[in-house]
């Protein structure tokens, strides 16, 4: 599949104009988080090297942090300002459904997230709507192209899900977001940008968050199907 096909040469406006006032689950800017994002925004810029169209902002997905945290940074490096919203991770990465990713996998029917550098493609109105098609420029994510690994809206991916579960529903491995959040993603990254994945688990302060341990003791890579807990398709994974 030709990567300059499937790139979107300019953005609807009209998807501006049903953009709500409000910034849900946005952090505050000039953290040392921030300063942390920015630089690792410019590192994967970088990796990705000529294949982007646009420098403007950077996507970075923390799975080291539970889904119930605003997770997934808007890095703009024009203006310097880092906005941070909810997603979702895959129901394979969190059989347990307890909030937190614990598998990564590349493999196709695993359900899982896959870590490492992503490229932005252009809009299509697919089963879910409007969605954002992802090419995986690693080999921990090689597949994402072939395994309809993207980024969608998604009910369970509200702030309102959250309230309810205390945590995020889970999807089949896509970066699943919340409506209002998603539609800004539809601006910020769509068509040419950098997408980045991985367990860096920053708090604001730049710190790192504990999570719960293990019974293996990490987060790890796995290349077959990792096992399922009963609660695989509860709730609201799509």
């Amino acid at each position: 599949m030709n990567r300059r096909e499937l790139l979107t040469t300019s953005l609807a406006a009209g998807v501006a104009a049903t953009l709500p006032v409000r910034l849900a689950a946005q952090v505050r800017t000039g953290t040392a988080r921030d300063a942390i994002l920015a630089d690792i925004a410019k590192r994967e810029q970088q990796r990705a090297g000529d294949l982007l169209w646009r420098r403007d902002v950077v996507g970075i997905a923390d799975f080291g942090l539970r889904s119930s945290e605003p997770r997934f940074h808007f890095v703009d490096l024009e203006r310097g300002v880092v906005d941070s919203y909810l997603v979702s991770h895959g129901d394979g990465s969190d059989p347990e459904h307890d909030g937190w990713l614990n598998w990564y996998s590349n493999e196709h029917n695993s359900h899982c997230t896959s870590k490492g550098l992503y490229m932005t493609y252009g809009w299509y109105t697919g089963r879910y709507g409007t969605s954002i098609r992802l090419e995986g420029l690693d080999p921990t994510n090689s597949n994402a192209l072939d395994r309809a690994i993207v980024m969608h809206r998604a009910q369970y991916a509200e702030p309102e899900h959250v309230e309810k579960w205390g945590r995020l529903g889970r999807s089949n491995g896509c970066f699943a977001m919340g409506d209002a959040d998603f539609k800004l993603a539809l601006l910020k990254l769509g068509g040419g940008r950098v997408l980045f994945a991985d367990s860096l688990g920053l708090a604001a302060d730049g710190t790192r968050v504990e999570r719960p341990s293990q019974e293996a003791g990490e987060i790890r890579l796995v290349r077959n199907e990792p096992p399922r807990g009963e609660e695989i398709l509860t709730p609201g994974v799509y």
